[in-house]
């Protein structure tokens, strides 16, 4: 297995042991043979490449050249790993301030030593579960590592879990090639928008960072969030806590400024998540055959969940919150093409301050007339 970093195993997560954790714990994969699984992965590869010319002819966003990100099709163990090390990445500056918090006596290097090994077992138990449920995601803040190269120019990759897409395919009774072909442009929009607007990654790094710098609470209250959720997944939350599971790990960290923050960044993630649907829908028909089919089995699977305890983590990790922002987003999205097209939406993407707000989101009039409107005679 291959270390995350030089010191994975010191502070407050050892992250090596939370891939292992993953690694151990997680469901196997639907049963192909080798022939089926090189096919599979031939066959994103293509569709990744199509779903560049589609998607940029669809959005107007982007030429050949900008795309200096890779396309990777991974395994569960491998989409592990490589969120593993982008977490260490971004998370860097908030654990390195808890472990100052903490201090570095013996006795509390012992107890950050332990409390690492215990953290990295509970994050490894949420990451198993994750694995198995993602079908593509493109990493914003990738750092290259030897086996998961990432963009020339300051990070990011597109993973595409071949697995998870083929277990769903199958599951929804979907014809597969078009399934494959409808995932890839999904997440081909996500590489087109990091991409093709050069600042996007530094301002949402910016917010992040700006978030995780206002955190001041004990480093054990966070690390509590995690042992909740963990508990959740192993059956092991004790009983009368039931009331909990409607708490989001963002919710331990709210300040007022953490509160500004987090509607801005709320207001982003809507706005890529929804112009991906919107994007895979407008091209969809074009491409993919049997895309009415595939949509609405997919809402319907988005929508009831697995069970009360999958419920219960989709809650608590904040998975309910990314389910809505698909479904606001993508309103918002759509009622601004077609009050004032594509180019007009397109202005979204010059600075942060066109960006849409919170409430904007909702209220689409609002952000056309603030971005479109006429100057004072």
């Amino acid at each position: 297995m291959t270390s995350i970093g030089g010191a994975a195993s010191s502070g407050m997560v050892d992250w090596n042991l939370a891939v292992a954790t993953a690694t151990r714990l997680m469901r196997p994969g639907p049963d192909v043979s080798r022939d089926e699984a090189r096919a599979v992965v031939a066959e994103l590869r293509r569709h990744a490449k199509a779903s560049e010319e589609h998607v940029r002819g669809f959005t107007r966003l982007g030429t050949e050249e900008t795309h200096d990100t890779p396309v990777l099709v991974v395994d569960r163990p491998g989409w592990v790993r490589a969120n593993v090390a982008g977490f260490r990445e971004l998370l860097k500056p908030l654990l390195d301030k808890m472990q100052e918090r903490r201090g570095t006596g013996t006795g509390n290097a012992v107890l950050g030593a332990v409390g690492g090994k215990v953290t990295g077992v509970e994050l490894g138990m949420l990451l198993s579960f994750l694995a198995s449920r993602v079908l593509g995601q493109y990493e914003t803040f990738a750092p290259a590592t030897r086996d998961l190269p990432a963009g020339a120019s300051g990070g990011g990759r597109l993973l595409l879990v071949a697995p998870n897409i083929v277990h769903v395919e199958r599951e929804l009774d979907v014809e597969p090639h078009d399934f494959r072909l409808w995932v890839t442009l999904h997440e081909e929009t996500h590489r087109t928008q990091f991409t093709a607007v050069p600042w996007l990654r530094d301002h949402l790094e910016g917010e992040i960072q700006s978030f995780l710098g206002e955190t001041d609470v004990d480093p054990m209250t966070v690390l509590e969030r995690v042992r909740e959720a963990a508990q959740s997944l192993a059956g092991g939350r004790p009983e009368g806590e039931e009331g909990d599971e409607g708490r989001s790990l963002v919710e331990i960290v709210q300040t007022p400024a953490q509160r500004e923050i987090l509607g801005r960044l709320t207001a982003v993630m809507s706005l890529l998540e929804g112009h991906a649907d919107f994007v895979m829908d407008g091209v969809g028909p074009q491409v993919v055959p049997s895309v009415a089919e595939i949509r609405e089995k997919f809402q319907q699977r988005r929508a009831k969940g697995a069970s009360r305890l999958d419920l219960a983590l989709r809650k608590l990790l904040g998975l309910d919150a990314k389910l809505r922002q698909y479904r606001d987003g993508e309103r918002f999205v759509r009622a601004v093409v077609e009050e004032v097209g594509m180019d007009g939406f397109n202005r979204v993407w010059t600075s942060p301050n066109t960006l849409p707000t919170k409430a904007e989101i909702s209220k689409p009039a609002d952000w056309i007339t603030r971005v479109h409107r006429k100057p004072e005679s």
